[in-house]
């Protein structure tokens, strides 16, 4: 009777654990998309990667899963990570491993020209305003709406030539300062931006590097970010839809010339956001929502 109720607790706890990943092989700046079938009896808690956790959500358009983005950083070592999943069954917490292999993105250096006030920037109040702006910044990408405002695939924010991938070292007068976290389009002062998908406006400010910013938060941690923009149509909490004008293009900021720097951000980690749309485009958002 007692191997019995042994046997009965173990099968109890055997539901069909699979989840779908995008690419079990990844590289640093790059995201990887877990998917779930929602099972009866089975909550998942969140997805733990080193010291980061990241939330499991509800699909933003099939009500049958759940889905989880695991952001690599531009700086991640490369290895074979393990990622724990955390999951509730019949009130009892429980935690499977997966993994990934996290490979060289072998990105590019690029030599760029500007004032030495933009590389070094000097004075107190500089300073402090750099590092207000970093920590405000900062706030809202580590803000996570738990609702997603997304109901169809990203757009590009611009249909003009790229200048600039996401990942090239910066070598600002021949000084290292780090790398591209986004990517450069093309476009004369002036030129209108769109939003690159539904959301929430979380922040419209002139900025020091960033010049004139806008950030849209899309729910569940996906922040798209515009930059050195020189006019702004929106406001903070703000509504917008995919395709809507945002504003117009600029050259303000720490830049060479007129574009617009498109970015994005997951639970505040920066990666590639082309890689990202197409990942979104061609796996996740593949169906229109309530179909």
């Amino acid at each position: 009777m007692k191997s019995l109720f042994l046997i009965t607790l173990l099968l109890s706890s055997l539901f069909a654990f699979s989840p779908i990943i995008s690419d079990s092989t990844t590289s640093n700046g790059r995201t990887t998309l877990i998917e779930f079938k929602k099972e009866s009896g089975v909550q998942y808690q969140d997805i733990k990667h080193g010291k980061k956790r990241f939330k499991i959500f509800n699909h933003p358009l099939d009500d049958t899963k759940l889905y989880a983005l695991v952001p690599m950083s531009y700086y991640q070592k490369l290895s074979n990570e393990k990622i724990k999943i955390s999951y509730k069954e019949n009130k009892s917490l429980h935690s499977k491993f997966i993994f990934l292999k996290v490979e060289d993105g072998k990105y590019k250096k690029e030599e760029i020209s500007v004032s030495k006030s933009k590389v070094n920037p000097q004075g107190k109040e500089t300073k402090k305003r750099i590092s207000k702006e970093y920590a405000e910044a900062m706030r809202v990408y580590g803000t996570v709406t738990p609702k997603s405002y997304i109901s169809s695939k990203f757009i590009l924010p611009l249909d003009t030539f790229i200048t600039s991938d996401f990942g090239k070292a910066r070598v600002y007068n021949g000084s290292l300062k780090g790398y591209h976290s986004g990517t450069d389009f093309r476009a004369k002062v002036g030129t209108p931006i769109i939003a690159s998908n539904d959301g929430v406006v979380a922040l419209v400010k002139d900025r020091f590097y960033s010049g004139g910013t806008v950030l849209i938060d899309h729910g569940q941690g996906i922040y798209t970010c515009y930059f050195h923009m020189s006019a702004f149509d929106v406001k903070v909490k703000q509504r917008v839809k995919k395709g809507q004008v945002i504003g117009l293009s600029g050259q303000s900021g720490r830049v060479t010339g007129p574009h617009l720097h498109f970015a994005v951000r997951i639970n505040a980690v920066q990666v590639d956001p082309l890689q990202f749309i197409e990942l979104m485009n061609t796996k996740l958002l593949t169906t229109t929502k309530g179909i």
